[in-house]
C-alpha cells in the first residue's frame, strides 16, 4: 500500500468565489504550500470547512504516494 503523504497551505478563499467551487463551475484548487510546492486537490474536499465568510486558515492535505487525496484538515 502507498504511503500517506501530507503538505501544509494556507488558503483565504471568499465566500462568492467558494460558490463557484461548490457550483461545478471549479473543480479543483491550486494552493502553494507552505514549503513553496504547487499543490492541486478536488474542490469538494472543501466543503466541511466552509463558514459563513468562506474558507480561511491553515490546512494540511492528506494524500497517498500516487498523488490521490485523502482528507483535508484544518490546523489553524
Amino acid at each position: 500500500m502507498d504511503n500517506v503523504k501530507s503538505v501544509e497551505f494556507t488558503l483565504d478563499i471568499s465566500r462568492q468565489v467558494y460558490l463557484q467551487y461548490y457550483s461545478g463551475r471549479i473543480k479543483s484548487v491550486i494552493v502553494r504550500s507552505t514549503e513553496g510546492r504547487r499543490v492541486q486537490f478536488p474542490a469538494n474536499l472543501l466543503t466541511s470547512h466552509v463558514t459563513h465568510s468562506g474558507v480561511k486558515g491553515l490546512f494540511v492535505l492528506h494524500y497517498l504516494e500516487n498523488g490521490k487525496a485523502l482528507s483535508l484538515d484544518k490546523i489553524n
